[in-house]
């Protein structure tokens, strides 16, 4: 089907090919005047033929659209380029450049060949001989070539033959091929087709022909194999040149005018490299073009660009050039093309012509290492622009070049830019482009300004960079029945995010409040684009619009973009937007759990399951920034760092960071000395135990007296120590009442404790340092205090200014003498034994305590005899069950927020749960049998298997245990794959059980007994229990008396094989199973057993005060205050989530705090990075390459110097030869005139 689908592909393309473009062919045979034998299309007057008419008139010149006709294309398809160490293929088409539309060229290019508009045009021009370069100059113009086509994704026109200036382009572009490029390379190459060598063999329709290098009779000719593109331009002429000139000319300038981006057009440049004459009016017609188009002149690469740039170097600011300069420029044109004094006073005026444009040319030194070639290219384009600021971003930024913004276009605004940026900032998110985003952001621009619900709603709706579209995915999950344009919106972001955390998690698009506003302003925008709208009421909904806008939708932009990143599968721009902003540690491990559910469904879905290795390593990133930053703030600061841990988090749910690592089970972070010291601290409560904590604790519940010899924690201890919402405003109203009781009673200072109330310092004593402390902290009136300069009975109350200078005088001295004071006060024997008892570690050994008495009476009673009437121990099981399983509903009902559905998942998302729910259930069975008195011993029955439950139930309990708690994790885990075995095993039970079955017992009837044997035997059978007496039907004379049955010898074969497969495979293979397990967990044991203990401690610190059965008066109590407090109005109380609770100043701090260590941390990382072993590699590798190019040139000019050496020698030779010859012709003459020699030797002559 493919491959029908495929030629009928192929068949379509050839039709609209054949039907689109048209080959030229001669049909006059007008004789050259040079040559009367050979045609002025340059064919020999044979190829004609003897039907082809002859022109009478020799004076008729040949014209290609007249003497020509026009036919069906009949050389298109794939060039597979030979001979070189890496074939290639291009794709090429023989086409009119009389009958071809520009438009038709285009639509090949992008509908038939499949390429994209391009963001930048170069056309290259120079040379079409071949010419040289210096090495220096080689090597810059390749690679500002190669650096600049690896990012502009930029389309290459040259001539395509590989000779003169497209041979340079050819050779950067084959050393850029063995390099990563960003983009795909497009070189396009409009070559004369009457010029080409073995044109032959391209002829043909959809065809793939060989091509080899090598040399030809037309080495000029030759199709350059580093290009992707042929337009074979055919204009009915042989051998000649120039048809491709103005055909190629009208393609460029009909891309020009193509959109490339709203409002603004395909930008294009032409480099200048050597070249001739044609040249030369090639660059005035594209600086005096409309658009005119920019020109860079590669000055000293020889001939036209050599006379360009001089005449550039001297001209004025105006474009003028001297008279005198005017002369050398004529006689420098004749030497250089050996042409007449017209035709270079023509080229002159030509180049003066052009330097009247001289704001679009640009000449660059290629043999000047500080000038790059690619980026001067980039500024000429913005330089013969008169475009904005933003309209030139917007080209950096489609362009990819950074560098250009931040070097050229914002460095000469100087940092004043008066335009908005936010349509850049918008387009520098949508195609991802991190480095233009934090550029944009160190410019100015502000997300909470830029960031809108539209805005917002616009990335989330644009097309993903992944096949798997998490947004798509869930949408069509949550909401049915969804037209194809759908767009989403913020509400659905919300539902995709809840469901991807799982939970009881609730994103701020999913809040109550945020819905309010986001449904208000879309029913305002609505309406206000209704044109049968009031004046009232549009005034109504403007003032109302701007009250919205005021109170700022998103008062954590990053975070919100940087959830879009991750929705999105944007990697690095989530990574930046989170090192930006409050909450560095949260957005780490959101981020991670969101990209470890999008992996987990995208890996549940077998369409999709290739992207989930991606995902997943997204979420390791994640999780190791999140660990890293934990380890960087812990050393920093511990206390701000256990902070951060517990803070309410308000834009995530109001959750906190260990509660996100939990979810996202990231046990490294969880088993962190900083986490697992926070652990300890919940799990102590407010006991300040370290050493035999669990015997103190077992000895205070045993002996409750033995509680005021224990060690608590202080107030402003407990203060900062994560609690419940119930706590912290139990803790208020305590504070508050205490307060009013101490306002109300004012107690005396001794005159130890204040030694003097005048100006003369003295040292505060221990005793009264924390009654003045305790005075300006609790905010109450001044206490009564003696003064020495009045008598002892006269006292008077202190205003609170003399009572603070008399505390900074306090202060100061005990600094001063480094005197101890002691803040803590001591606990009262109530608030003692509240947080003696609501301690986790208490309820721990209380709950296991009373669990092992319900174990004893539930064993007791399944031992003795069943009574119909129950026993004291049966009525402790039953009161301990009914007060369990009301713990468990009221767990489900108030401890977890939301509807029901979520409530129900997040409690059966912990595997106990599901354990209790099912033993409760079986125990109510049991108790419903039990009072029935024909069902009594089947209640018997039920409870004895209901007891086992409750006995494997005490590895959870004691699963807080630090060894217990390990091998309990490695229990559940080769049980998970023990259960995939058991079906393969009772695949092969099954086969063997039913054989046997079937040969030993060939005349049973139906019965349930039957099923029963066919798994008794094979089971026991895999224990060693092989029933050798009744193997064979043959040797069981018990059994079977008659002797064999009909087939007897099926059943020992059939077990020959069952035990093999059994003992032999199945069970090795078990073995080795739970061998690679053991080994792959128990070194990560101890991280497990750190992270699941949370888990515990915290259902402990959740748990209500007194355990089972009394726990139903606890639960009694619960109920009374959550009703007080829900008519109260606050909500909050149901909050069971450990947190801290700070005051704003507190709070800002600790957000201070953080940004600061992420600060560090980013820096630390950039210069780890910048020191690694792969970037001192990489600069040592830069280095060995200038070093090399810097050896060549000295190589080159060894070379030149030598040369010259050679010829001063030569010339040295040559004046000694003449010498000698002189000397000769002297002497012959000396002998043939007489007294010449004396006349040669006279005074005179020398």
């Amino acid at each position: 089907m493919h491959q029908k689908c495929h030629r009928y592909k192929s068949r379509r393309e050839t039709s609209w090919i054949e039907k689109t473009f048209y080959k030229r062919e001669c049909t006059y045979f007008i004789p050259d005047t040079e040559d009367p034998d050979r045609c002025c299309c340059g064919r020999p007057a044979h190829w004609h033929g003897d039907d082809i008419d002859e022109v009478a008139s020799s004076n008729e010149s040949w014209l290609p659209g007249l003497h020509t006709e026009h036919a069906p294309t009949d050389a298109f398809g794939t060039i597979e380029f030979q001979g070189t160490n890496h074939p290639t293929k291009a794709q090429y088409v023989r086409m009119s450049t009389i009958d071809t539309k520009s438009e038709a060229v285009l639509k090949l290019l992008q509908k038939q060949w499949g390429l994209d508009l391009p963001n930048l045009i170069i056309t290259m021009h120079g040379g079409m001989a071949n010419f040289d370069l210096s090495p220096k100059m080689k090597r810059s113009f390749r690679k500002g070539l190669v650096k600049f086509a690896k990012t502009t994704g930029a389309w290459v026109f040259t001539s395509g033959v590989k000779t003169g200036v497209t041979r340079h382009v050819s050779a950067a572009f084959g050393e850029g091929r063995s390099k990563q490029f960003k983009r795909k390379l497009v070189t396009i190459g409009v070559v004369p087709w009457g010029v080409l060598a073995n044109k032959e063999q391209l002829v043909g329709r959809n065809i793939t022909c060989s091509h080899h290098h090598g040399k030809t009779a037309y080495v000029q000719s030759t199709l350059d194999s580093h290009h992707a593109y042929f337009l074979l331009a055919d204009n009915g002429t042989e051998g000649e040149y120039g048809a491709e000139v103005i055909f190629r000319r009208r393609i460029e300038r009909h891309l020009y005018q193509q959109k490339v981006s709203k409002g603004i057009n395909i930008p294009m440049v032409c480099v200048v490299l050597e070249g001739g004459m044609n040249t030369i009016r090639a660059v005035l017609e594209y600086v005096t073009d409309k658009p005119p188009v920019p020109v860079i002149v590669c000055a000293g690469s020889g001939r036209a660009a050599d006379l360009i740039s001089f005449a550039y170097q001297n001209a004025t600011k105006d474009g003028k050039l001297p008279d005198r300069l005017k002369v050398i420029l004529v006689d420098a044109i004749q030497d250089t093309f050996t042409c007449t004094e017209e035709q270079a006073k023509e080229l002159c005026l030509e180049i003066t012509v052009c330097l009247q444009r001289k704001n679009l040319i640009t000449v660059v030194n290629l043999a000047d290492e500080n000038q790059e070639l690619d980026m001067l290219i980039l500024t000429s384009i913005l330089k013969g622009t008169c475009s904005s600021i933003s309209e030139q971003l917007r080209l950096a930024l489609m362009w990819d070049r950074v560098d250009l913004a931040q070097d050229y276009i914002l460095d000469r605004e100087n940092g004043q830019i008066n335009e908005p940026l936010e349509s850049v900032m918008m387009e520098a998110l949508i195609n991802d482009k991190v480095d233009f985003v934090k550029l944009l952001l160190e410019t100015g621009v502000s997300l909470h300004s830029f960031l809108t619900v539209n805005r917002l709603e616009e990335l989330y709706n644009i097309n993903p960079q992944c096949q798997f579209n998490p947004v798509r995915y869930f949408i069509k999950g949550l909401r049915k029945n969804l037209f194809p344009n759908y767009r989403y919106t913020l509400l659905d972001i919300g539902l995709i995010i809840d469901s991807l955390m799982g939970g009881a998690f609730k994103s701020m698009y999913s809040q109550k409040e945020f819905r309010q506003k986001y449904v208000a302003m879309r029913r305002i925008s609505s309406s206000s684009s209704s044109t049968t709208t009031s004046r009232k009421s549009m005034m109504k909904q403007t003032s109302y619009l701007s009250d919205m806008a005021s109170s700022n939708l998103f008062q954590y932009p990053f975070h919100d973009l940087m959830l879009w990143a991750v929705l999105m599968n944007r990697q690095q721009m989530a990574l930046f937007m989170w090192q930006q902003g409050e909450g560095a540690m949260a957005k780490a491990l959101v981020a991670s759990n969101l990209y470890k559910r999008m992996a987990q469904e995208a890996d549940a879905d077998v369409l999709e399951s290739g992207i989930s290795g991606h995902l997943m390593e997204n979420a390791q990133e994640f999780m190791k920034l999140a660990l890293e930053f934990l380890g960087h703030c812990y050393h920093i600061d511990v206390d701000y760092t256990q902070q951060l841990l517990t803070d309410d988090l308000i834009n995530f749910s109001n959750a906190t960071c260990i509660t996100l690592a939990v979810d996202v089970m990231h046990y490294d972070f969880v088993a962190h000395n900083c986490c697992q010291n926070l652990i300890n601290d919940i799990w102590m409560g407010g006991l300040q135990t370290r050493k035999n904590s669990s015997i103190k604790v077992i000895a205070g519940i045993l002996f409750p007296p033995f509680l005021a010899m224990l060690d608590y924690k202080s107030k402003k201890q407990l203060k900062f120590m994560p609690q419940t919402a119930e706590e912290h405003l139990e803790d208020t109203v305590e504070d508050e009442d205490s307060d009013e009781n101490e306002e109300n009673d004012s107690y005396d200072l001794d005159d130890d404790s204040i030694q003097q109330a005048s100006p003369v310092r003295t040292l505060a004593t221990s005793s009264s340092m924390p009654k003045l402390s305790d005075a300006l902290k609790a905010g109450q009136k001044p206490p009564m205090i003696r003064s020495m300069s009045m008598h002892i009975d006269n006292q008077r109350r202190l205003s609170r200014q003399e009572l603070k200078s008399l505390q900074k005088i306090a202060n100061e001295k005990q600094r001063g003498c480094n005197v101890s004071v002691h803040l803590k006060k001591p606990l009262k024997l109530t608030k003692m034994t509240h947080k003696f008892y609501t301690a986790p570690i208490t309820k721990f050994w209380f709950y296991l305590i009373t669990y092992i008495a319900f174990l004893v009476a539930f064993s007791y009673t399944v031992l003795v005899r069943t009574l119909p009437t129950p026993a004291w121990p049966e009525i402790f099981v039953m009161a301990y069950l009914v007060s369990f399983a009301a713990e468990k509903c009221w767990e489900l009902a108030v401890l977890v927020p939301g509807p029901l559905k979520i409530k129900l998942r997040v409690f059966a998302s912990f595997y106990w749960n599901l354990w209790d729910a099912v033993a409760i259930v079986w125990f109510t069975i049991g108790v419903i049998l039990r009072f029935n008195p024909s069902t009594l011993n089947a209640s018997r029955i039920v409870y004895t298997l209901n007891i086992v439950f409750f006995y494997i139930r005490i590895l959870g309990i004691l699963s807080v245990n630090k060894a217990l708690g390990a091998y309990s994790k490695i229990i559940g885990k080769l049980l998970k794959h023990m259960s995939y075995f058991s079906i393969i095993m009772f695949i092969v039970t099954a086969c063997f059980g039913v054989i046997r079955q079937a040969v030993h017992f060939q005349n049973e009837e139906w019965s349930w007994f039957m099923l029963r044997s066919v798994f008794f035997y094979p089971y026991w059978m895999i224990y060693g229990e092989i029933f050798k007496e009744e193997i064979d039907t043959c040797t069981d004379t018990d059994n079977y008396p008659g002797g064999c049955t009909y087939g007897s010898w099926v059943s020992p074969l059939a077990m020959f094989v069952f035990l093999l497969v059994i003992f032999i495979l199945l069970v090795n293979l078990l073995i080795a199973r739970f061998n690679a397990t053991c080994i792959r967990v128990i070194p990560r044991v101890r991280e497990i057993w750190k992270y699941q203990r949370y888990n515990v401690i915290l259902k402990y610190k959740l748990s209500s005060l007194l355990p089972p059965p009394l726990a139903v008066f606890s639960l009694i109590y619960q109920g009374i205050k959550y009703l007080i407090w829900k008519c109260r109005g606050r909500e909050d109380f149901c909050d069971h989530g450990l947190k801290i609770y700070l005051t704003d100043e507190e709070k800002d701090k600790l957000h201070e705090f953080e940004l600061q260590c992420l600060e560090d941390y980013v820096r630390h990382k950039e210069n780890k990075l910048q020191t690694s072993a792969n970037k001192r590699i990489s600069a040592i590798s830069e280095r060995v390459t200038e070093i090399s190019a810097q050896m060549d040139d000295i190589t080159v000019q060894e070379k030149s110097f030598r040369h010259t050496l050679q010829l001063a020698d030569q010339g040295v030779s040559k004046l000694e030869e003449i010498f000698l010859k002189n000397h000769e012709i002297v002497k012959l003459m000396g002998h043939m005139v007489p007294g010449f020699d004396e006349f040669a030797q006279s005074p005179s002559r020398q």
